[in-house]
């Protein structure tokens, strides 16, 4: 049998069938009587369980990520000394035709680790998932801000308010202040429009004109509500900033006491953090990663709360960013390429990088102009995808050597371009039996 034939690496593993109200547990025959065994999931059941591992002279154990149950199991267990391989279910994926139970399950999982053909999913140390799990609330509590802001373009549309016409953001400085007015129960047109900022493109008038609606009661009862909770969530989002910048602080120096660069100072995006972060970043990586073009204060700060500083658990930039799915995944069968395009998926990082890129189009730097050659000659979502993975080239760099980013400029790269293209153009007309020559100045 092919089982006879492998070998095992792991002597004292156990698999864990991770459910919502019960664990499954398998450890190999020789441990115990009874190898496999059922455990609620209170905490003084998963102490039992752990005590049970312990006994059992288990020292690594597989678990499939379901969902968040894992996460209180996957903590305890570290912090008893058992390493704990976190795998993606569709690794552990039993053949057709055999019956699926919890009991099965966790046994496949523990043959599957014991011969050492399950891969462990990434997760930085503890220090660094703090600071991921503000970051990923923070988010959270955006997203649910933006879901207000739509309630309340809904409620002025019901009553035919057209706020979101007259003015770019409802949510600046004009939009907000009619808003309020309303809802603290201002209703005539003209004295609403007095509120313009004198930014506002539109004009007094044009204002009023959009805000004569009909001001039914329910529809204000939805934009009131929509106000207040849109309020609320930025004011959790402040409350979550302080948490992020206290903890930032708790990072080791790594900077080994060389200054932080000066920067150019950049327009400030909406949902940026409201807190100065450069130099707690720079500290924690030790380099300074908003120096790339295209990185902001809050895409280093996802970057480092996703993946950390320690950049050895990738042996190359090309596992970097072929864990990042910023690279082709090339299906290949007879000899034929079926496909070249990209692994789908949604990493928080390769988000990031993928809107750092996209912000490239009117940089005057050499990343911006390779993009716009790249959207020039594949099109804008190939070239955000080729941008995005010379950025990830970029941060793996930085973190990994702890070397300062050195900036290109837009001439170097031109030149540089220039060059390469004229030395591609010679290998070319050579190969025809042509000489290329410049003509005269």
């Amino acid at each position: 049998m092919l089982a006879d034939a492998l070998q095992v690496c792991h002597p004292h593993a156990a698999g864990i069938d991770i459910g919502e109200a019960e664990h499954w547990v398998a450890v190999p025959p020789g441990c115990d009587p009874q190898p496999v065994r059922r455990f609620g999931t209170f905490t003084v059941d998963l102490d039992a369980l752990a005590d049970w591992l312990i006994d059992c002279g288990i020292t690594t154990v597989a678990m499939e990520s379901t969902g968040v149950y894992w996460i209180p199991l996957f903590e305890l267990l570290e912090a008893r000394g058992v390493q704990v391989v976190l795998i993606d279910p569709r690794q552990a994926t039993r053949a057709p035709g055999r019956p699926k139970t919890d009991r099965l399950d966790c046994q496949w999982l523990q043959r599957l680790h014991a011969y050492g053909l399950l891969a462990g999913a990434f997760r930085p140390a503890d220090q660094v998932c703090v600071l991921r799990g503000y970051l990923r609330h923070r988010q959270m509590l955006i997203t649910y801000a933006a879901h207000h802001i739509q309630h309340m373009h809904k409620a002025l549309e019901q009553m035919n308010l057209k706020l979101t016409q007259v003015v770019s953001d409802i949510t600046g400085a004009t939009g907000m202040a009619i808003l309020k007015a309303i809802v603290a129960g201002e209703r005539d047109p003209q004295r609403l429009a007095k509120l313009r900022n004198a930014r506002c493109h539109h004009d007094e008038d044009d204002i009023a004109k959009a805000l004569q609606g009909t001001w039914r009661a329910e529809h204000l009862f939805a934009l009131q509500q929509a106000v207040a909770l849109y309020a609320f969530s930025h004011q959790q989002v402040a409350l979550c900033d302080q948490q992020i910048k206290a903890h930032l602080e708790t990072f080791a120096d790594q900077s080994a006491g060389q200054p932080l660069p000066p920067k150019a100072r950049r327009h400030t995006k909406t949902n940026e953090p409201r807190f100065e972060a450069r130099t707690p970043l720079y500290r924690m990586a030790g380099v300074d990663l908003t120096a790339i073009e295209g990185i902001e204060e809050g895409t280093a700060l996802a970057i480092l709360a996703e993946i950390g500083t320690d950049m050895h658990r990738w042996p190359s930039v090309k596992h970097f960013c072929s864990w990042l799915g910023l690279c082709p995944q090339h299906q290949i069968s007879g000899g034929k390429v079926l496909s070249r395009r990209v692994r789908p998926g949604a990493h928080r990082v390769t988000v990031a990088l993928r809107l750092a890129a996209r912000s490239l189009h009117h940089s005057q730097s050499a990343l911006g102009a390779f993009f716009r050659r790249m959207k020039a000659r594949l099109g804008t979502p190939k070239a955000i995808t080729a941008t995005a993975h010379k950025l990830a080239r970029l941060v793996y760099h930085l973190l990994k050597h702890g070397s300062a980013y050195v900036q290109q400029g837009l001439d170097a790269y031109e030149a540089q371009y220039r060059e390469r293209k004229i030395t591609t153009m010679a290998k070319q007309a050579k190969a025809l039996g042509y000489t290329l020559v410049p003509l005269p100045a």
